[in-house]
């Protein structure tokens, strides 16, 4: 029992790490990955019906790219959240530990100063502002540096559909129950090296690996080392040099010490002298100015990944924030105001002044207008050289004029033009070089959020056989739905990667149960065995018994005492021996699978139930040897020797 207990605990353990790693992850934007992965399948399964006499094509890579295009739907997650709130909703009953975790998009800048006081944008921005060669080689680090420590379950769908990989070092860790900040399954899987966790949401952890490091370009982009030294690395990669940077070596206190400032992205926005407001997020005096007021993140602590398997890694950057601060945030994002500003104001665009849907020709004629005489000089300039290139395509001499002249000059013509401009003209360039934005897109970037819509749902289950079960729940919650636009689309990573583990444990399970059985079905037929010799061995005793007046009551009644003494002693024996036995048992565990995971042990309540076993089962066993004794005829057991 005590190996079947540790098999078992060590097969509990895996399940719930692999479904703590592989949640069910169902994202606003997503696509079917199975189905596209079973026609990939059929495609290469496919039989060839045409003779190799020629070159013919295959059709494969675009069906694939048509069946990925037409597989991208959205997900209702604000109608999902609903039923996964209602208590009484089936799928509740196989949620794990972990529970149901609602992800939320709040953009947020994060900048940093290292130690020339030099400002740095943890997002790696800073470094890609030099030269486009440069830039692409500190975003293709960055983008390195990170994945090397994300979780691909609950981002592979968005980063497959977009192109885009998140550089920001910065993750929110998995929350616990009852407003835990920390979630204990991300303390188990890392362990506090310095400091302490977060207890407030402005307080952050670093995240090391195993071997107590950090990506160099993550400590660059964290300012945490001198910037003008990646600055030098990039240029040397860029001029094809080979370059081995030295090991380098950062105290924990000068970690903790070090501050990160986090300005949201509503506080990004400006108003200005035409009512309208104005990103200056490029303006890096602005920023310094908004950092005075912004949020200063302190580093409680510095942690440790423990575990060897990647697949338990669970903070997907190299800077954990906790769900306090994504709430702080998305509470400060709903009162900013140009939230205000732009819900007071569902129709017109706050950035621009246009409308977002115009009715008729007239209010885009109008949008025009207002649009070009709000531009800067700079993008008049633009705007006027743009219109007239198209015009003078065919006149060389224009376009070098045109090339002759001043921003000044140019802006001044486009005024002049503005004063009484033709409205078919005004149409084409409303059509033709004005984008108006959407209300929703303006929202997300100003960093407003709806708790009731959350932008990804992860679901965690403790077994596979539980995560089955939320699979079928979902299936039935699609089927329930009135409209298809409502139906749920996700990929179910862990049937894909793991689709026979299931069947393995179940098959190691019963086979711990059969030894079990086994045992205690070959201890019983033993006991009875031993009994029943004692009943032959004691004839002439139950004889004598017999001819003083005892009843067979009472020879019963003295076997039974004897199998319930040999049960208690041999249960109580065989309790003390397993506890001795498991010290070197173990040990021979941990040395053949050079492991420590599986360990065998018995808990103090199944060796009391197994005490009680013992005694129910010596006296099952020697229950019909007992009756035998007891109907002895008195006379033939005295003559026995």
């Amino acid at each position: 029992l005590s190996l079947s207990t540790g098999v078992n605990q060590y097969i509990t353990d895996i399940q719930k790490d692999t479904m703590t790693s592989y949640p069910i992850t169902i994202e606003q934007k997503t696509f079917d990955l199975s189905s596209m992965m079973n026609a990939g399948e059929q495609a290469s399964k496919k039989k060839v019906n045409h003779k190799l006499n020629a070159v013919f094509s295959n059709g494969t890579d675009i069906m694939m790219t048509s069946k990925m295009a037409t597989s991208i739907s959205e997900n209702n997650l604000t109608e999902f959240k609903k039923y996964l709130d209602n208590k009484d909703s089936e799928i509740n009953n196989y949620v794990g530990e972990n529970g149901i975790v609602y992800s939320y998009d709040v953009p947020f800048s994060v900048f940093s100063y290292d130690s020339d006081n030099t400002l740095v944008n943890t997002n790696g921005s800073t470094f890609s502002n030099s030269n486009s060669n440069t830039s692409s080689i500190a975003q293709m680090n960055g983008s390195m540096s990170v994945s090397m420590n994300a979780d691909m379950s609950t981002s592979m769908s968005t980063d497959m559909m977009t192109g885009n990989i998140n550089s920001s070092p910065f993750a929110e860790m998995l929350s616990g129950k009852n407003d835990e900040l920390v979630s204990d399954v991300i303390k188990d899987n890392y362990k506090v090296v310095y400091g302490d966790w977060p207890k407030a949401y402005d307080e952050v952890v670093l995240v090391l690996d195993k071997n107590n490091e950090v990506s160099l370009t993550t400590l660059y982009y964290l300012g945490l080392l001198p910037s003008k030294d990646y600055k030098d690395i990039l240029k040397q990669i860029n001029k094809g040099e080979e370059v081995n940077p030295e090991t380098s070596k950062i105290s924990y206190e000068d970690i903790c010490n070090h501050n990160f400032y986090l300005i949201a992205d509503s506080d990004l926005y400006q108003k200005n002298k035409s009512d309208l407001f104005k990103y200056v997020g490029n303006d890096n005096n602005k920023v310094e100015e908004l950092l005075k007021s912004g949020i200063t993140l302190k580093v409680s602590g510095i942690i440790r990944q423990t575990s060897d398997d990647s697949s338990n890694i669970q903070i997907s950057g190299s800077v954990g924030y906790t769900k306090a601060l994504t709430n702080y945030l998305i509470n400060y994002g709903n009162k900013s105001d140009i939230v205000k500003a732009q819900k007071n104001s569902p129709d017109v665009n706050v950035l621009n002044g246009l409308h977002f849907n115009p009715d008729n020709d007239s209010i885009k004629i109008d949008d025009a207008k207002t649009y070009l005489s709000n531009l800067s000089t700079s993008d008049k300039a633009n705007m006027w050289k743009s219109m007239a290139m198209t015009a003078y395509a065919d006149s060389p001499e224009q376009i070098q004029m045109l090339d002759s002249m001043t921003e000044t000059q140019l802006a001044a013509m486009l005024d002049s033009y503005l004063e009484n401009p033709k409205d078919e003209e005004m149409l084409s360039i409303y059509d033709n070089y004005i984008d108006v934005g959407s209300y929703d897109d303006n929202m997300k970037n100003f960093g407003y959020v709806s708790l009731g819509a959350p932008s990804s749902i992860s679901i965690y289950a403790d077994t596979f056989e539980d995560k089955d079960s939320i699979s079928d729940c979902i299936d039935k919650y699609n089927k329930d739905v009135k409209d298809d636009k409502d139906k749920i689309t996700y990929t179910d990573y862990v049937a894909l990667l793991m689709s026979s583990i299931t069947t393995i444990i179940n098959v190691i399970t019963y086979v711990l149960i059969a030894f079990v059985a086994v045992s205690l079905i070959v201890s019983s037929i033993m006991i009875g065995i031993i009994t029943y010799i004692s009943v032959l061995e004691r004839t002439k005793e139950i004889g004598i018994l017999r001819a003083i007046g005892a009843s067979k009551k009472n020879i019963s009644q003295v076997f039974n005492a004897e199998t319930f003494i040999i049960g208690l002693f041999s249960g109580m024996i065989g309790i003390g021996i397993t506890c001795l036995l498991l010290l070197p048992i173990n040990a021979i565990i941990h040395a053949v699978t050079d492991s420590t995971n599986v360990n065998a042990f018995l808990p103090v309540q199944s060796g009391i139930i197994l005490i009680v076993l013992s005694v129910i089962l010596t006296l099952i066993g020697g229950f019909i040897p007992a009756k035998k004794a007891a109907k002895k005829d008195p006379v033939a057991a005295l003559r026995s020797e």
